[in-house]
């Protein structure tokens, strides 16, 4: 089974929106859009997406609480996590799948080519 649906979670609205036109028209996903990490916390319960791309720098709850929230939910603890960012040290890659992430996507990233990126970290074909 592929990707259907995609929660993506970033507190700029302009990345949101790339990344929700990029995965609709590139790949055929739908897309749910969650402007922080509490919006997400709810929204993947509710929708229950087949991956979550999230920001790992966001105001209040950043990406790795969201992330442990998300794997402390039993309705959201299996659901594949990646996450987007323009800084990653070399520990942190570590630190995310410690953590519990799939791996991540680097900011900027190229719209043509996200999906792809995506459904591979997840192994997803």
């Amino acid at each position: 089974m592929g990707i259907r649906k995609v929660l993506v979670v970033d507190d700029e609205p302009d990345i949101r929106r790339v990344i929700a036109l990029s995965l609709a028209h590139f790949a055929g996903w739908q897309v749910v859009q969650a402007a922080s990490g509490e919006e997400a916390l709810a929204l993947a319960g509710a929708e229950q997406p087949d991956v979550v791309l999230l920001d790992v720098t966001m105001p209040g709850m950043d990406g790795r609480q969201t992330l442990a929230a998300l794997r402390a939910d039993p309705r959201t603890a299996n659901i594949p996590v990646v996450f987007a960012t323009a800084r990653v040290r070399p520990n942190d890659v570590d630190e995310w799948r410690t953590l519990g992430a799939r791996g991540h996507i680097a900011k900027p990233f190229d719209p043509t080519t996200i999906a792809r990126q995506i459904s591979a970290l997840v192994g997803v074909k």
